[in-house]
């Protein structure tokens, strides 16, 4: 298969600029989705969503399996000690120094602690995790802003380090708590309104006040997309205003326009996804965009008695793919931009398996069985806990293995990732990027490439560290895993890569045969370096062979100053010889040996000690950078070899 990738990965479809323009769901279903014909089509709030209430016999029956066995360990620990508590100058620490997880830690802690209380009053019905769930729910009625710090809009304008609670801010916090109190009511609402009355009608309160009317009002929300940038925010803010609008809300025209409202921001993420369902902000990112939508139209379908289903939406199965073809071997996935190589555990697999079963997708499905816990997360968000209970299929689904795809090219956002041999990890694994620097959570990173062995990276993408105010400021770019110089790419004549949409890699091209794979592609216009013609890169993996090659060849309109190869790796590093290195990654797998032609180029190691626990949870103590200085002529060509190391 060739495949000549000259568009431009990223771009955003007319249809996904919010424009009124038609997008896949509503392309597909041809029936209105207009408020007055969803009051029609509703269900009421009792049945709206697609898990029973405490005291069905399905929850006896959770109850009895083990499933909950973490979750159960967690809360008796906690039962009866003070819950956690955001405090004011935690909130106010992002606005002095840009700190933000000393509030989030807190308010993720006092969630995850109602999420387990309403599991287990919901599973055991007994009374006294039924006071705790009220407790925590009241917790989160009196908390002064849902919304975190690092998203608040109405601070800096006012000069203040506190949010203003008479104008709400609608952000991933705010829909997660709205979403929350609507799936407890949905288990626990009839037992609340017994034991607490008025509580469930504070929660109604406190819900439409700080979310619903918002979302309803305002139409300058940056994470609606109507401007045509469309993020991963929109499908996660609309998907648990669903939740809320669907459980919460008042049957009627107002309940409907939320529902529309909602359904038209995910169909604008969609639209706005490449038609391969790709995610420029990389896997760990599919979680909280592509998946999320996939979660709102599990619901959607549900609460329409099966009108809006979305099983037939082309890119809704293209992405429904895209978590197994980034895989790379057991926990370790292809990271991109802030994603992580080896992201935590406990996703909810139980998402891209239901949408498996019904699109007839085996590889999706055996990869989704391949990662299955077999228990529900003590940290699990509520709502993806219930429906993880509730899907009987998935709870009596065995271990898969998974189908570890030879081969994948995905134009949308040009990255291809393929291995010596199809259905095992054994073997190398190569993953190149073309694409453009301004892409979603960007990092400078045109043109780089990942190598993995036995499925553990060896040549790696770092990641990001812990989330800061800097992180998405103008000095961005100052943190040294966002720069290209920490990227497996080539810093040319002392200039790294620059950020926005026109630093992008020209004429890629794609070759996937059955002994080789091979992307190549211009690399000249990702740098800031008028003199520089053409840089071409050739990565290609022999599978015969078992031996990645990463060419370089350039072009300048003269000699000058040399240009330097970056390569990031993971494990012990030695140099027995000047002209190679040999990785030694942790956990023992085998080693990989990195050699270049004797005399071509000057090598030089940089070791990086890893202290942010985001990074360090991933590689370890350190990382190590080899730096290859080339000639500084106008035009040269070079090549580096990968290998197994016996």
């Amino acid at each position: 298969m060739t495949n000549t990738a000259t568009g431009s990965p990223g771009d955003r479809t007319e249809s996904g600029r919010g424009d009124g323009a038609i997008g896949p769901l509503r392309a597909s279903w041809r029936v209105a989705i207009s408020p007055e014909a969803l009051v029609r089509s509703l269900l009421p709030p009792e049945t709206a969503l697609p898990v029973p209430a405490a005291g069905h016999p399905d929850w006896g029956r959770v109850s009895r399996s083990g499933v909950l066995v973490a979750v159960r360990e967690r809360a008796e620990a906690e039962l009866g000690t003070p819950w956690p508590q955001p405090l004011a100058s935690q909130y106010a620490r992002y606005f002095r120094d840009g700190n933000r997880t000393g509030y989030e830690s807190q308010v993720f802690e006092r969630q995850d602690r109602l999420t387990r209380a309403v599991l287990m009053a919901t599973a055991s019905g007994e009374q006294g995790w039924l006071d705790e769930a009220a407790d925590g729910i009241v917790q989160l009625c009196e908390q002064s802003s849902w919304c975190w710090p690092a998203h608040e809009d109405t601070c800096r304008p006012r000069g203040t380090v506190l949010p203003d609670v008479a104008a709400p801010c609608l952000d991933l916090g705010a829909a997660d708590v709205a979403a929350q109190l609507a799936w407890a009511d949905q288990v626990l609402g009839d037992r609340l309104a017994e034991r607490y009355p008025g509580l469930r009608e504070r929660m109604r309160s406190e819900v439409r006040v700080r979310v619903l009317d918002p979302f309803i009002r305002r139409r300058d929300w940056h994470w609606l997309g109507l401007d045509g940038d469309v993020h991963n925010w929109c499908p996660w803010i609309c998907g648990n205003v669903l939740v809320a609008a669907l459980r919460l809300a008042e049957p009627g025209l107002e309940r409907a326009r939320q529902v529309a409202w909602a359904v038209a921001g995910v169909d604008r993420y969609l639209a706005a996804l490449p038609a391969d369902g790709s995610v420029d902000e990389g896997y760990e990112y599919w979680w909280n965009g592509a998946g999320r939508a996939l979660e709102a139209l599990d619901l959607l379908a549900h609460a329409t008695s099966g009108l809006l289903d979305a099983a037939s939406v082309p890119v809704v199965r293209e992405t429904v793919r895209f978590p197994y073809r980034m895989h790379l071997g057991g926990p370790w996935y292809l990271n991109l931009a802030d994603a992580r190589a080896r992201p935590p555990a406990g996703q909810p697999w139980q998402v891209p398996h239901r949408w498996a079963r019904r699109l007839g997708e085996p590889d999706a499905r055996r990869h989704a069985e391949s990662q299955r816990a077999g228990a529900v997360s003590a940290t699990a968000e509520l709502g993806r806990a219930l429906c993880e209970l509730a899907d009987l299929e998935w709870q009596s689904a065995g271990r898969g293995e998974p189908p570890l795809a030879a081969g994948v090219w995905l134009p949308g956002t040009q990255v291809g990732l393929a291995r010596t041999a199809g259905g095992t990890a054994h073997g190398l694994a190569l993953a190149v990027k073309g694409g453009h620097n301004g892409e979603h959570h960007n990092h400078n990173d045109v043109g780089s490439v990942v190598v993995a062995v036995d499925g553990v990276p060896v040549l790696v993408d770092a990641g990001r560290p812990t989330y800061t105010a800097q992180t998405f400021g103008p000095d961005r770019y100052a943190i040294w895993t966002m720069q290209s110089s920490w990227h497996n790419v080539p810093e040319v004549r002392g200039a790294p890569q620059g950020q926005g949409h026109g630093f992008r890699a020209r004429d890629v091209e794609m070759v996937d045969e059955p002994g080789r794979f091979e992307v190549r592609m211009d690399l000249a216009a990702a740098y800031p370096v008028p003199e520089l013609e053409r840089w071409w890169r050739t990565v290609a993996l022999d599978r015969g062979a078992s031996r990645v090659t990463v060419g370089d060849a350039w072009a300048f309109t003269g000699d000058g100053d040399p240009s330097v190869l970056h390569f990031l790796l993971n494990g012990q590093v030695d140099q027995p010889l000047a002209e190679q290195v040999v990785i030694r990654p942790p956990g023992g797998t085998r080693a990989v040996r990195l050699a270049w032609d004797p005399g071509a180029a000057t090598a030089t190691l940089t070791v990086r000690r890893l202290e942010d626990p985001m990074l360090s949870e991933v590689w370890g103590e350190r990382l190590t950078r080899l730096e290859l200085r080339l000639p500084g002529t106008a035009r040269g060509a070079f090549e580096v070899r990968v290998g197994v190391w016996e």
